[in-house]
């Protein structure tokens, strides 16, 4: 079990779903935590919750869309608790009305798909600006990046997502190998189909199913699996691992296209 213990750690997107997950777990492992979201209120239920179990937490209302507000996250966790270890930029655009439109490339809106970029892309960016001098002064730390299969993998639809996720790994390489020597460690991982609330949602169970039929574990991803994951690159048992993207996907990428036609016709 990776020991967190005096640690400090911010977590984007942490209201729910993989941010909160790994929030929660991180603050298990003795990080103190700030939690930090859009929405503030849930942000609060998030942080609230750690502390009621002996953890330490601090809520924030965070649009990483904006600088400010990303330049006030980090303030918190430096002025609350002294310092910054560990950056998880999980925030990502979810929103219904945006992956509704997120469909074919001819149909694109160019602002629907500048604001993607700016806080799927931008936010992280803007994270590890604030960050780095932070942990630099503190000997280094780790940036974990939520990227995702779709950044790697091309999906029949959601190209400005992908697009989006594709450009996190690219920028985590760029990180890591920038300043690697000033002991900052930068590292995607990249979920397959996790069965966070916004994912049950929008995904009918024949989907669901689809996938674990294709994957090579007998379930679905949730978001613990992730927040294991992050947990543990974030800790100095992680020391020697930076630049690279990690898939944490039940295999599915591993295979070829007719896995699981093979497996069946060998009654497998």
């Amino acid at each position: 079990m990776s020991n967190l213990n005096g640690k400090v750690a911010i977590v984007t997107g942490a209201a729910s779903g993989i941010g909160k997950a790994t929030a929660m777990l991180l603050a298990q492992r003795g990080a103190a935590v700030v939690v930090a979201d859009r929405h503030g209120d849930a942000a609060a239920e998030v942080a609230a919750a750690i502390e009621a179990v002996g953890g330490s937490a601090a809520a924030v209302t965070t649009d990483v869309a904006h600088e400010d507000q990303i330049e006030a996250m980090v303030a918190t966790a430096v002025d609350r608790f002294g310092g910054l270890d560990i950056l998880h930029n999980n925030a990502a655009i979810l929103d219904p009305e945006v992956v509704s439109q997120d469909i074919d490339v001819t149909q694109i809106d160019a602002d629907v798909f500048a604001r993607v970029l700016q806080v799927n892309v931008g936010g992280y960016l803007l994270g590890a600006k604030h960050a780095i001098p932070h942990m630099i002064a503190r000997g280094g730390g780790a940036i974990i990046n939520t990227a995702s299969s779709a950044g790697v993998q091309a999906e029949y639809v959601r190209p400005m997502y992908g697009t989006s996720k594709a450009a996190v790994i690219g920028m985590t390489r760029n990180i890591a190998t920038r300043y690697g020597k000033d002991g900052i460690r930068c590292i995607a991982v990249s979920p397959g189909l996790i069965m966070t609330e916004a994912a049950v949602a929008a995904f009918p169970q024949e989907i669901v199913d689809g996938f674990v039929r294709h994957s090579l574990a007998n379930r679905a991803g949730v978001p613990e699996d992730v927040a294991h994951l992050v947990a543990f690159l974030a800790s100095d048992e992680a020391a020697y691992i930076n630049g690279i993207n990690i898939s944490i996907d039940g295999g599915l990428s591993v295979h070829f296209p007719n896995y699981a036609d093979d497996r069946d016709a060998m009654g497998g």
